[in-house]
């Protein structure tokens, strides 16, 4: 059996490799592999931190997710390359009045769920990260979140899946029909399923993806620590700014990566001035010391949004699957996405139903 996965990023990658490691032929269309929304991601694998009342259904599978990611990583690190996985946690830090609220809004879901996170004064943030500014008035301690170097884990998966024997063809994919996968060129990848795993452009390439994927802007900074300034925070930290959220995750060599802002603004990848100005102010007033180090990165990303934001996942028609509709849990939800795939081809029982395409044509949502 060939299975023709479409899609270079961190869930096709992972689909292909899982794929091939269970014996499967693999074919992995896509013009520029690891490029896309998932190599400027910030590659925070954060359930809990990630959880809003409305969006109930992600807990569970993102939690799923992540118990699995430190296997996920030791088998690549043993594979390929060590894609720096951290585990120090999250610190959640609110700025004024209005965003403690918020954060104490989201304590006490978390907590209705059964998830407990500590409750922190400014004073005791800054014991833990002292970089964190005066300003900053409390917060929330999450010890359990993860978070990953996104491109150190998509150089790893595309060194991996070359070693397995993944076939790649550098093309743009134009459709996805039982029996293969039509180019842009109108030549064909034959495959006996294919996997629809482009992220935001998953919504042209099948009939039954229209209107079920949409892309979502998402511009990031990269910076890096310059001499005398303050050392990038040992954790993940996120913050509500006067109700923005700006996230703010180190990586190795001093730099740190600042995201992400959020538009609907349909393919449009351009950085404007405002998105770099509010990100770079919302991090200044978080942790002071960014302000001496050096921005060596502007870059905008398209997220694969759905109308639930859950993940599809699933047959769309035989032969033909679905892995995309990720939106900001891509990183998180890829050791449970390629897992999944696995099992639907196997003909094992769906391991995370939530995510199956068939809830709108039932008209759940």
């Amino acid at each position: 059996m060939q299975i023709a996965v479409v899609g270079g990023g961190v869930v096709g990658l992972s689909v292909a490799w899982r794929l091939v490691s269970a014996g499967r032929r693999v074919v992995l269309v896509d013009p520029a592999p690891t490029t896309g929304a998932s190599w400027v991601a910030g590659g925070m694998l954060a359930p809990v931190t990630e959880t809003w009342p409305g969006e109930e259904g992600l807990l569970p599978i993102g939690s799923a997710s992540l118990e699995s990611w430190p296997a996920f990583a030791g088998e690549l690190r043993s594979a390929a390359a060590d894609p720096g996985l951290r585990t120090d946690g999250t610190v959640v830090a609110a700025l004024d009045a209005a965003d403690a609220a918020q954060l104490e809004t989201l304590a006490e879901h978390l907590a209705s769920l059964g998830r407990e996170v500590e409750r922190l004064p400014g004073r005791a943030l800054r014991a833990l990260e002292p970089g964190i500014g005066p300003s900053i008035r409390s917060g929330l301690l999450v010890p359990g979140d993860l978070a990953v170097d996104n491109r150190e884990l998509l150089r790893g998966l595309h060194k991996a899946n070359r070693q397995a024997g993944v076939d790649f063809v550098a093309a743009s994919a134009a459709a996805v029909r039982g029996g293969g996968v039509e180019l842009a060129d109108g030549s064909t990848v034959d495959a006996d399923v294919s996997v629809i795993a482009a992220g935001a452009w998953s919504g042209r390439l099948h009939p039954a993806l229209g209107g079920l994927v949409r892309p979502v802007k998402g511009e990031i900074l990269r910076l890096r620590g310059r001499p005398g300034a303050l050392p990038p925070p040992g954790r993940t930290v996120r913050a509500l700014v006067e109700s923005r959220s700006v996230y703010l995750v180190p990586r190795s060599g001093g730099e740190l990566i600042v995201g992400a802002t959020q538009y609907e603004a349909g393919f449009d990848t351009d950085v404007t001035v405002a998105g770099v100005r509010d990100l770079l102010a919302d991090a200044e007033r978080v942790l002071p010391g960014t302000g001496e180090y050096a921005l060596v990165e502007c870059a905008a990303g398209l997220r694969a949004g759905s109308r639930d934001n859950l993940p599809l996942i699933g047959w769309l028609e035989p032969g033909v699957l679905v892995a995309t509709g990720h939106h900001r849990n891509g990183f998180l939800l890829a050791p449970l996405t390629a897992a999944a795939v696995l099992a639907l081809l196997d003909g094992r029982p769906h391991p995370a139903p939530v995510t199956d395409p068939a809830r709108f044509r039932k008209g759940e949502t």
